[in-house]
This record gives C-alpha cells, structure tokens and sequence, in this order.
C-alpha cells in the first residue's frame, strides 16, 4: 500500500496519574512523521499510536485504558473474530472499516490470511518439522 509507519510492537504507554497499558501491537501511520526520529516518547507531547492491536486469549483487552489515551484505532481479535473500533467522541464505536486502511476489507483479509498461516504450519508439520512443544530427542 505504499504506506509510512512505524511499529513499536508491545511499548508500555502511560500518562501521569493513569493507568498504562501495553498493546501486542500498536503502529504510528497517520503520525509516523511525527515521531520519526524519536528514540523516547512522551505522551504529554506526542501523540499516540494510531492503531493498537490485542489479541484476547488469557486476558481481557481495557478499552476505557485505550479511550484515555486517546488511541484512535483499536483491533481487538476474541474468539477468532477481529473487531474494529474507532475513537469517536472520546468512546470507540464498532465499524467496518480501517481508519489506517479504510480501502482494505479487513474483516475479509484478516481471516484467509490466518486460515493460510494456519494451513502453511500444518503443511510444515506434516513434513516433519517438529512443532511447538514437541521434543525431538
């Protein structure tokens, strides 16, 4: 997509008196030029990332955390189906589309991308390949 951003994966974000939180992923893409450079971020300068991603196994993803910091975009992935939210008056609101990527279908390219990990490492352990926990000694 020819697309500027910057990844800085699971950062723990916090402000002065606020609960902190750390995302398994979060981007800078709208702001990337902003903090280009940037060795050290302050959120009482800086903006926040622009998408947060989690990922919901063992624990429960604190949206009212990411409305405080006024995260734009959060994708929350539970039970295997991703849910886009978007920041609008100060509460994230479900919708369709990206704010990041608003020409992908992503509720569409999220699972067949998955479903073809998923294919690819079973693939990979039908060849032989020992997989994760599997002792081969």
């Amino acid at each position: 997509m020819d697309t500027e951003f910057r990844s800085l994966g699971s950062t723990t974000f916090k402000q002065p008196k606020a609960k902190g939180l750390e995302p398994d992923q979060c981007f800078y893409i709208q702001n990337e030029a902003v903090i280009r450079g940037k060795r050290k971020l302050d959120l009482t300068v800086d903006p926040p990332p622009d998408l947060a991603i989690e990922i919901d196994i063992t624990s429960r993803t604190h949206p009212s955390i990411y409305e405080s910091l006024k995260v734009p975009e959060l994708w929350r992935f539970d039970q295997g189906k991703l849910k886009i939210n978007v920041l609008q008056n100060g509460s994230y609101v479900e919708v369709a589309k990206s704010l990041a990527f608003p020409n992908l279908a992503l509720n569409d390219v999220i699972p067949k991308f998955l479903e073809e990990r998923q294919n690819s490492w079973q693939e990979r352990s039908d060849e032989g390949v020992p997989s994760v926990g599997t002792r081969t000694d």
